[in-house]
């Protein structure tokens, strides 16, 4: 294996592996993680398809539902990219119309929730993304993304009412 992609994948504190997969490469039978070697990846289901970044990348996350320890069960929700600050969580902002009885009319409503974003995916702000519920990861997040749509023009906020 090449020393400059190994520094590229341990950049925190704790030793980074992949789950399932043996760290002993140094004999020549055995071939190195990466594109043409060992790596561990999973088909999630639901007809979702594993990225080819997830199958022939070199990053390790143990919380990516194609290449970690995560299970996708229970909700599939989708919304709007809000925020990509943080590292490897992103924002997703949900619209939605809720009926007022009284006045026999609707009003735009919105909820945010956090989503845990694999290295294999590549998102900005404003692109539609299809999240699926898992375990909880962190104190905020319990959904993970499986699928990234480009965004298709600049507008903002209700624009699919």
């Amino acid at each position: 294996w090449k020393a400059g992609i190994m520094t590229e994948v341990q950049h925190e504190k704790a030793y980074q592996k992949q789950f399932g997969v043996t760290g002993c490469f140094k004999s020549r039978d055995k071939k190195a993680p990466g594109h043409s070697g060992h790596r561990f990846h999973k088909n999630v289901g639901l007809g979702f398809k594993t990225p080819r970044e997830a199958i022939f990348g070199n990053y390790i996350d143990n919380k990516c539902p194609f290449t970690g320890n995560v299970a996708i069960r229970g909700r599939i929700l989708s919304g709007v990219v809000k925020s990509t600050k943080m590292s490897r969580t992103i924002i997703v902002r949900r619209d939605y119309l809720h009926f007022v009885r009284k006045y026999q009319r609707y009003e735009k409503r919105h909820s945010n929730f956090a989503a845990h974003i694999s290295p294999c995916f590549r998102v900005r702000e404003g692109d539609t993304v299809t999240c699926g519920q898992c375990r909880p990861l962190s104190k905020t997040v319990r959904f993970n993304v499986l699928k990234v749509s480009p965004a298709g023009s600049g507008k903002k906020g209700f624009a699919s009412f």
